[in-house]
């Protein structure tokens, strides 16, 4: 079983020292921090903080190069990226619609005997559209790597080949957060869940979203819209049974337990769990343990605290 420890946003409290220390790893380590636009300062920070060598990967600007060097690639590459966005927006109007129903069946109040059964039969319609979503999107994803097979076109062997070199001369991969999109587009287009093997993965913020079986994006107050939490993609799938919530405490209504038993049981069985400043979870034989205090939503409506997952 590969090591693999998750852990909340690093900016106010970092841990991925205490992490490597953990695994008793000592040497060098490999860095992706493809989210945004690589930023050398990051990295320096991250290299300060840990106090040894790291290899930074560039899986950023080596998309970007391969996308320079095989042009059609990038075209078709595009073209599936806007149906992908067109298809998330189709599919956000009929959530956004599903759930305002859902919501108002929560608190109306009435025979709770009738009620009841309509409000399961509401929150299974929308898991049902979740489901439907990951389908189409894999229906894409795959008419896209079957028709253009990325990883055997010149470009993408040469740069992989590069990455692999890197890899070889790690003890352990680190994750960062950033757009969760565009990383995982990135670790997809590189096959990093293959490249790197059995090695140890520290993976934080959007790094640890995207390393799970299900991508969800979450907002209950964004700057603009609806807050309505929105699947966005399958992840890596190099763990399963957990849905990590980073900057939980911030984004989402916590102390509202209409929309934490809501959110808890759209997506049971997976663990929804707030990933916050200082959160730390390392996956052991017996499951996942938390250095510090561990919570997860309940369908009951509140936080429940629980000793391990």
């Amino acid at each position: 079983m590969r090591d693999l420890i998750l852990l909340g946003p690093q900016a106010n409290q970092p841990r991925v020292a205490e992490a490597l220390r953990r695994l008793e790893i000592g040497g060098t380590v490999c860095a992706i921090t493809a989210g945004w636009q690589e930023r050398a300062g990051e990295l320096e920070a991250l290299r300060e903080h840990l106090g040894r060598e790291v290899l930074h990967l560039q899986l950023y600007q080596r998309t970007e190069d391969i996308f320079e060097a095989d042009p059609e690639l990038f075209q078709a590459h595009r073209y599936r990226q806007n149906r992908l966005r067109e298809l998330q927006q189709y599919y956000r109007q009929r959530l956004s619609r599903y759930l305002e129903v859902s919501r108002w069946l929560a608190t109306a109040e009435g025979d709770e005997r009738l009620l009841s059964g309509e409000r399961r039969d509401a929150l299974g319609v929308v898991r049902q559209l979740d489901d439907h979503h990951l389908h189409r999107l894999d229906a894409l994803r795959q008419e896209f790597e079957e028709e253009w097979r990325p990883g055997q076109r010149a470009a993408v062997r040469k740069q992989t080949r590069e990455v692999s070199r890197l890899l070889s001369r790690c003890e352990a991969v680190l994750v960062a957060g950033g757009h969760v999109a565009v990383l995982l587009n990135r670790l997809r287009l590189f096959d990093l869940a293959r490249l790197i093997g059995d090695k140890p993965v520290i993976a934080w913020s959007g790094g640890a979203m995207v390393m799970g079986e299900r991508i969800v994006l979450f907002h209950d107050n964004p700057p603009q819209g609806p807050g309505v939490a929105e699947v966005l993609e399958r992840g890596l799938g190099l763990y399963q049974g957990l849905l990590v919530l980073p900057h939980a405490r911030s984004r989402l209504r916590l102390a509202d337990p209409v929309r934490v038993s809501s959110f808890a049981s759209r997506f049971h069985p997976l663990h929804a769990v707030p990933m916050d400043d200082g959160a730390f979870l390392q996956r052991t034989a017996e499951g996942w343990r938390s250095v510090g205090e561990l919570y997860r939503m309940s369908r009951g409506g509140g936080l429940e605290r629980v000793d391990h997952l």
